[in-house]
């Protein structure tokens, strides 16, 4: 682990409690009294709202059903472990030593949770407007452009087209777990090639989660060239 220091000016914003960016960056696994979990939940509300405000103004002739589709393709884990990316906030995070041997500081899971929380951090401590500002330049950063062709394409598509002229072979989508209530499931799902996994995320729906971990995929395989 970094100092925090060096997040702390990556972010452009300097934590006057320090207790509160160390809870933001602490895996349930580390073992401590806290973890990130709440502020995760409170990122996620505050990243929700910053996102939509930011999109209606970036737009203003397209309709709600654009809009939303342009939000879902940036409000999401593969998404937000894009900007946590974009700040090595990986090397930040406090994890048990059996989530550091799993490679924690990678898993996209992981990253989104504790963007979403050091974004409540953040919130919290100084306010909607500077978790605005830390929030939409990172964005920018990330996606050089926003659009709803570039953001909404068929990743699982791309990521076929990319494996089968790469490597000859195609991807394939395993379900690994569903959990949540009838009326609220969550589904993990893992894509492999060759019977290695390559990237897992989850989503509402088996279609949005093989999507998302078709856009984690496709940037991974990018990333090895």
């Amino acid at each position: 682990m970094r100092d925090l220091a060096e997040l702390e000016a990556r972010i452009g914003y300097t934590f006057e409690d320090k207790q509160l960016i160390i809870e933001a960056l602490t895996h349930k696994s580390f073992k401590k009294p806290y973890n990130n979990e709440r502020l995760e939940f409170l990122g996620d509300a505050v990243l929700d709202l910053i996102v939509g405000e930011y999109l209606y103004k970036l737009f203003p002739k397209s309709d709600e059903g654009t809009l939303s589709k342009i939000r879902a393709s940036l409000v999401n884990e593969g998404g937000f472990a894009r900007l946590a990316k974009e700040i090595n906030l990986g090397d930040h995070l406090f994890l048990s030593a059996a989530e550091e041997n799993n490679k924690g500081r990678s898993k996209s899971s992981l990253l989104s949770n504790a963007f979403e929380a050091l974004t409540g951090a953040i919130y919290l401590e100084a306010g909607l407007e500077k978790a605005r500002e830390v929030s939409i330049r990172l964005l920018e950063a990330s996606y050089p452009k926003i659009d709803l062709d570039t953001l909404c394409k068929d990743y699982k598509t791309a990521l076929q087209e990319l494996t089968q002229a790469e490597y000859g072979v195609t991807p394939t989508y395993v379900l690994v777990s569903t959990s949540g209530p009838d009326h609220d499931k969550t589904f993990e799902v893992a894509v492999t090639l060759d019977d290695k996994e390559i990237a897992v995320a989850k989503g509402k729906s088996k279609k949005a989660a093989q999507q998302d971990a078709a856009q984690i995929a496709l940037r991974k395989l990018k990333e090895r060239k």
